[in-house]
């Protein structure tokens, strides 16, 4: 998985949210605009091949006003698939949110 891959069906209009993901963002006040500029922005900073039902990936990416984002998705059944959405903890991740301390 690449983002390239994640891009390609954002812009194909394939994108499906999970119910934690849905619930997440709205209990953070996270739009889903703000989700789906992140990754067309991001790179991915982690991979999880052995997730399920899909492998999955961590991107990390900014908001238009540069709040960072971690999503956590995924590609399956020819979509791409949210399945959660958080503001990176500063006290659990490096200064640039692409490394988790420790």
């Amino acid at each position: 998985m690449n983002i390239e891959d994640l891009i390609g069906k954002i812009k194909g209009k394939k994108i499906k949210w999970r119910g934690h993901a849905s619930k997440r963002i709205l209990e953070r006040n996270i739009t889903r605009e703000d989700t789906i500029e992140s990754i067309l922005h991001g790179e991915i900073i982690e991979e999880y091949p052995d997730d399920f039902p899909f492998p999955s990936c961590l991107v990390l990416g900014y908001t238009e006003d540069g709040m960072p984002l971690h999503i956590v998705c995924s590609i399956g059944q020819d979509n791409l698939w949210i399945v959660t959405v958080y503001r990176p903890d500063p006290n659990k991740w490096g200064n640039n949110f692409n490394m988790r301390k420790g």
